[in-house]
């Protein structure tokens, strides 16, 4: 058995394996819980990250509007279903006007470290890069200087400091729908000069592993367990028809976590429901958030379909680590 390292969230949305179901994930039955129409002005609300937040739960969504520019929206909920998205996106408090100007913002995470909830997200400067910055009460945000020069994508904090310096996870990137890309791990000690940079894991070439073949970046901010740093992410293959972003996980050393420990070589969610197969860019399952209670084990899997609307989906530790032990790329 393995173990969350984490507090109790007993209230976290949460349904139990379908019967006969032999996978390691599964889907919540009233899926998508956030369809693309839920403010005015938005065309598609996907790849978006929750947190638990006082007595409910709080989050940043990416909402793309009707003229289809990108930016990001705070949001609240008591369930974690439901959710009530403010019809304004966020903006930011900063030192630096030519940082906190808005180019364009997309698919944020979320997490609490020591006092604060940051954020992170990819930032138009000059091309995408990763945007820092961090609110108290989902209201007020502070922008921090960016993280990286351009090209960069999908920058994801871990929830504690390791060995007294912030940790992120990103994928270099380039201008466009980037055919290629690795997680690559950095480290800093204030959040703003980042460096001691260190390959995680690439993708993987011929069928070993197809579905991870073209590039590969991370999801939810990295799960401590007693084994390692859980970390759910996707993986990108590209067909006759198109790109195919599926779900698979990882498992990173907690000390040392750009070494990993295991990886699935199978995925664990791949787009199969119509509406995740059909949206504005299809066949996408894009993980950005996940809950988790320590007690139980219980994770709730928070992800983008087709690139349009959010589904949710559910796990445990101990299905994802059977998983990987089971179909290891090791």
């Amino acid at each position: 058995m393995s173990k969350i390292i984490g507090k109790a969230l007993a209230g976290m949305p949460w349904q139990e394996k379908p019967k006969g179901f032999d996978k390691p994930v599964w889907r919540y039955t009233e899926n998508p819980i956030i369809g693309r129409h839920e403010i005015p002005t938005s065309n598609s609300i996907f790849n978006s990250a929750v947190v638990p937040f006082e007595d409910g739960y709080a989050g940043v969504f990416r909402c793309d509007s009707l003229s289809v520019s990108m930016d990001i929206f705070a949001g609240f909920s008591k369930d974690a279903v439901h959710w009530d998205i403010n019809h304004e996106p966020v903006t930011f408090k900063g030192e630096d006007p030519e940082v906190t100007n808005r180019e364009y913002r997309y698919d944020p995470r979320v997490v609490w470290i020591e006092d604060r909830y940051y954020v992170t997200w990819c930032n138009g400067y000059h091309g995408p890069t990763i945007g820092i910055g961090y609110t108290y009460d989902f209201k007020t945000f502070y922008q921090l200087e960016n993280a990286f020069l351009p090209y960069n994508r999908n920058g994801v904090l871990f929830p504690r400091k390791i060995g007294g310096k912030y940790m992120m996870l990103s994928r270099p990137s380039d201008t466009g729908h980037t055919p290629f890309g690795d997680i690559f791990l950095s480290q800093s000690p204030d959040m703003e000069y980042w460096g001691h940079h260190r390959f995680v894991m690439g993708t993987c070439d011929g069928d070993f592993s197809a579905w991870q073949s073209m590039k590969i970046g991370p999801g939810p901010c990295p799960i401590e367990t007693d084994e390692g740093w859980l970390l759910i992410y996707h993986g990108v293959l590209r067909t006759c028809s198109g790109y195919v972003y599926r779900m698979g996980c990882a498992l990173l050393d907690l000390e040392e976590p750009w070494k990993v420990k295991q990886r699935s070589r199978y995925y664990v969610l791949a787009p199969e429901m119509l509406y995740e197969q059909t949206g504005d860019v299809p066949n996408v399952v894009f993980p950005c958030a996940a809950l988790t209670d320590a007690d139980t084990g219980r994770i709730a899997i928070y992800y983008g379909c087709a690139d349009t609307v959010t589904g949710l989906a559910f796990t445990t530790i101990d299905e994802l680590m059977g998983w990987m032990k089971k179909y290891s790329m090791q």
